[in-house]
């Protein structure tokens, strides 16, 4: 038996205690093969000390205590449950990013790929915003320099919803963004950049019409392709940075900072023929 851990899974914002271990609980929850089942996710392993929680959880509006819950789970793991749910719902909005000790990929059958945190990437300087800024006002208050040249980017956003978006903002700036727009703020968020748009999950016209609006509106900053059930559509190898040298990885982000885990230098073959 494992020592007992926090996992907060994503997407589906449930944070469980276990005793399984990680690679353990992905085979407990996994739906079967991948050939004919469908079942990707994150797993988020958590901080804790002494079998409570290392962090103090958001603010979650008094309707529940995530800490109390959380510590009763862990308590129950300890004493030989194999899984114990401590948060039911939302726990990925109340639990702060900096709580985030592993990021794992998991398969729908049960394989689990552990990401290299690469650490933050960007504090942000400004908190100002309204819903007409420009691309150059979004990159003046995320605090960084501009680009030489502007490219578009498809982005798999997995937390609090599921996005796929065509976007002209970079991933500092768009993380900012998601997580100060007025009306669609993101308390916070994590997501990845897509290779190509060579995925069967919308019509190819949905992309090319997306492109040549973000062309004739250049200061259009984002532009939905796919709300909904998104990872389980978007192949992990095609997410910037898998067996590639370029950037690229799972960012994660709040009001403040945006943090960057990136893929392993080496992509076990089991893990890669897995489904």
């Amino acid at each position: 038996m494992h020592d007992s851990q926090l996992v907060l899974s994503i997407p589906q914002g449930v944070t469980t205690a276990t005793s399984l271990g990680i690679e353990g609980l992905a085979r407990h929850y996994s739906p079967g093969s991948g050939k004919h089942f469908k079942g990707r996710k994150l797993f988020v392993e958590l901080a804790i000390n002494n079998n409570q929680p290392d962090f103090e959880f958001l603010d979650d509006g008094g309707w529940r205590n995530a800490k109390a819950d959380s510590i009763s789970a862990l308590a129950a793991a300890a004493a030989g449950n194999r899984t114990k749910t401590a948060l039911s719902n939302n726990a990925f909005s109340c639990t702060p990013v900096t709580a985030y000790k592993q990021i794992y990929l998991v398969k729908t059958g049960g394989k689990v790929l552990a990401m290299d945190p690469a650490g933050q990437v960007h504090v942000f300087s400004s908190h100002e915003c309204h819903e007409g800024m420009s691309q150059s006002e979004v990159t003046s208050a995320a605090g960084i320099s501009p680009a030489p040249h502007r490219e578009t980017h498809l982005y798999l956003v997995m937390c609090p919803i599921q996005l796929l978006i065509v976007s002209n903002l970079s991933p500092v700036e768009y993380a900012w963004y998601a997580t100060h727009r007025p009306g669609k703020v993101f308390r916070q968020v994590i997501f990845t950049e897509v290779k190509s748009e060579l995925i069967h999950i919308a019509a190819e016209s949905r992309f090319t019409d997306a492109k040549a609006e973000m062309t004739i509106h250049p200061d259009k900053k984002t532009k939905t392709i796919v709300s909904g059930d998104c990872i389980n559509e978007v192949p992990f190898h095609n997410w910037l940075g898998y067996k590639t040298n370029t950037a690229g990885g799972i960012y994660v982000a709040d009001q403040m900072q945006i943090s960057k885990w990136n893929f392993p230098g080496t992509i076990p073959h089991d893990w890669d023929k897995a489904r």
